[in-house]
């Protein structure tokens, strides 16, 4: 018992070490983690941080542009009032500054025609062809991008019109397109990210996709897995809320990149992959040590039958000379019983580790004989019982083995008795099986015991080399397929081993 004690005290030491590692070393990589996670996390609050800001600039600009818009169209109604003023040859104004107005106008392409959209005079465009004298289709469509500016004066008290029209400058619309680029470089720079963050940018309605990066974009055409993404990156994080020109309201939704996903999983992983280690380590060295101590048992029990084999001839020969010699009594027919005994126990030692002959036997009659045999070499006090409701049950065995198994449970029986006490062994039967329950009114076994009590060398007494449960259990569960374990038992209330056989 004293070795197993200490086998135990050392599984747990050795398991106890064991989880400290894995644990240390998943705290470790949990640490490793979150610290990647938060660096990761700074490098999306700088990038939504820059983001912002560069939202802000492109707000900047396009409030910008629309000042100058307004300006330009100022400059058009300036320029409009200075032709009206020329047209009118008003003395009390000083024409020259008028001129110099028209003069000074170098950006801002000005058309000016009658009232029959005949071209008249114009600055700062240039016409496809030199043959164009009216302003009419896609040329007078792209001159209506503002209202002309009516220019009216008055010749012989008769009223005379002209029409200003004037669109962007040439300066202005290269700013709109330097506008129009800012907005696509800043989606471009959202939607690919040097974080590799998963984005998602939307309208304000945060259901119409403008644009996204580092998703799957099948899973971005369906409206519905577009949808739950865009509620989990809600979830994961708040979203970014930006005002940007044409698009007006928008958001951006992100959440943590696919690096950062899969190092999170990585302890786990890491701990199934040294769990699945161990589990494989273990069941090697344990089937190691199964065929280490099959072979031990299979030697030392053919050794045995040889020992025994060799002085159990010579009993043989003397009891063969004392017969001839005329001894006839009752010594001799005991003799002849124990030396059939011997030769049952050496046929015992000679079978293990070959494979094992059943044969179908009435099992009530075999457990009855071989409690008979035990009965007659025990003490008077010990009462057996043996209940079955049929008489004759038919179960497949080795008949030599299995009595060796119902001897070995009657002495430890006796033996946790004190030779005083009863046994009781019920036998019935269920669905295709057998159950045999072996039961003494002896001192019981602790409940932390009743596994430890089927190791090779344990034993409770003071003699004895703890090997007689051992080979029950190797005989039931080896050669007759069956089961053998303490069904209860308790100290002080007797054990009850039970034995389940297949039919």
């Amino acid at each position: 018992m004293d070795i197993y004690t200490k086998k135990r005290r050392w599984k747990l030491i050795l398991i106890s070490i064991a989880i400290a590692i894995v644990g240390f070393s998943i705290w470790y990589t949990n640490f490793i983690v979150r610290k990647f996670a938060i660096d990761e996390r700074t490098d999306v609050r700088i990038w939504a941080d820059a983001i912002q800001r560069k939202a802000k600039l492109v707000k900047y600009t396009e409030l910008f542009f629309d000042q100058i818009k307004v300006e330009e169209q100022k400059r058009a109604e300036i320029l409009a009032g200075a032709y009206k003023n020329i047209a009118n040859n008003e003395i009390t104004c000083n024409l020259n500054f008028y001129v110099d107005i028209i003069k000074n106008n170098t950006t801002i392409p000005v058309v000016v025609t009658n009232e029959n959209d005949k071209i008249s005079s114009f600055v700062n465009y240039e016409f496809e062809s030199d043959t164009i004298t009216y302003l009419s289709g896609e040329l007078k469509e792209e001159f209506t991008e503002n209202p002309p500016i009516k220019i009216s004066w008055v010749v012989d008290n008769e009223i005379n019109s002209n029409y200003l029209y004037y669109k962007e400058s040439r300066l202005f619309s290269e700013l709109r397109q330097v506008l129009d680029d800012l907005v696509q470089s800043f989606f471009s720079e959202v939607v690919t990210n040097s974080a590799s963050v998963p984005v998602v940018v939307t309208d304000s309605t945060q259901r119409e996709v403008i644009a996204f990066g580092n998703v799957d974009s099948l899973q971005m055409q369906d409206s519905v897995a577009a949808g739950k993404l865009i509620e989990e990156m809600q979830n994961e994080n708040d979203p970014i809320k930006l005002d940007l020109p044409e698009q007006g309201t928008t958001y951006i939704f992100y959440k943590d990149s696919a690096l950062l996903t899969q190092i999170s999983f990585f302890p786990y992983l890491q701990f199934g992959v040294i769990g699945l280690f161990l589990i494989i380590a273990y069941f090697l060295f344990s089937s190691a040590r199964r065929a280490e101590q099959n072979q031990v048992w299979v030697g030392m029990s053919k050794e045995t039958a040889h020992q025994i084999g060799t002085p159990l001839s010579s009993i043989m020969a003397w009891l063969e000379l004392l017969k001839m010699k005329g001894v006839e009594d009752d010594a001799i027919s005991e003799i002849e019983k124990d030396v059939g005994r011997l030769e049952k126990i050496t046929d015992r030692f000679s079978k293990i580790g070959s494979p094992a002959k059943l044969k179908e036997q009435n099992i009530v009659e075999v457990i009855r004989g071989a409690i008979e045999y035990f009965k007659s070499r025990s003490s008077k006090k010990v009462k057996y019982k043996i209940n079955s409701k049929h008489d004759a049950v038919i179960v497949p065995i080795n008949l030599h083995l299995f009595e060796w198994v119902i001897e070995n449970l009657s002495k430890n029986a006796v033996d946790a008795m004190g030779g005083s006490g009863v046994i009781i062994v019920d036998i019935t039967e269920e669905a295709g099986q057998v159950v045999i329950d072996f039961a003494d009114t002896g001192k019981g076994i602790p409940k932390s015991m009743h596994k430890s009590i089927f190791n090779p060398g344990f034993t409770s007494k003071k003699r004895g080399w703890g090997l007689g449960l051992t080979l029950s259990q190797r005989i039931i569960k080896d050669y007759h397929k069956g089961k053998i374990f303490v069904r209860n038992s308790a100290p002080g209330e007797g054990t009850t081993f039970r034995i389940v056989l297949r039919k």
